[in-house]
C-alpha cells in the first residue's frame, strides 16, 4: 500500500485546524500563519524508509522514518514529539506522544487523501489532492 502514499500532494481544503492548533497547545501567531498556509506534502518511499516533507510559504519539516519504530520528532510548531508511524491498508497513522498527545491519520483515496488531526476530543480534516 506504501505506493498509494508516494507523491507529491497540494492541500485543497481545511476544517477546524485552528481549533486543532489551539488544542494542541499553538501560539495565536503561529496559529493564525498555520491556518492561513496552504502546504504540499512529498511522501518518498526507499526500501524501509518513509520520508515526508511538508513545505509552506513560512516552513518546511521534513521526517524520516521507518513504520512501527519510535523517532523524535520537531513539529512545525516546535513541540518535542516521541512519534511512532504505523500503516494500516490506506491508512498512514502518526502517533505522537508529547506535552499534548496527538494522533494523525492519512488515508488515501484514489488521487485525494484525507488527514485527520486529532487532539483533546479535537478532530481537524484537510483535504490533499495528489499533483505527481
Amino acid at each position: 500500500m506504501a505506493e498509494h502514499f508516494v507523491g507529491k500532494w497540494n492541500m485543497e481544503s481545511t476544517d477546524k485546524f485552528d481549533e486543532y492548533m489551539k488544542a494542541v497547545g499553538v501560539g495565536t501567531i503561529m496559529a493564525a500563519l498555520g491556518n492561513r498556509a496552504k502546504p504540499s506534502m512529498h511522501i518518498t518511499v526507499e526500501g524501509d524508509t518513509w520520508s515526508l516533507k511538508t513545505e509552506t510559504t513560512f516552513k518546511t519539516t521534513n521526517i524520516t522514518f521507518q513504520l512501527g519504530e519510535e523517532f523524535d520528532e520537531t513539529t512545525a510548531d516546535n513541540r518535542k514529539m516521541k512519534t511512532t508511524i504505523t500503516l494500516e491498508k490506506n491508512k498512514l497513522i502518526q502517533d505522537q506522544k508529547g506535552p499534548v498527545p496527538s494522533v494523525i491519520t492519512r488515508i488515501v483515496e484514489g488521487d485525494k487523501m484525507t488527514v485527520l488531526c486529532q487532539a483533546k476530543g479535537v478532530t481537524a480534516t484537510r483535504i490533499y489532492k495528489k499533483s505527481e
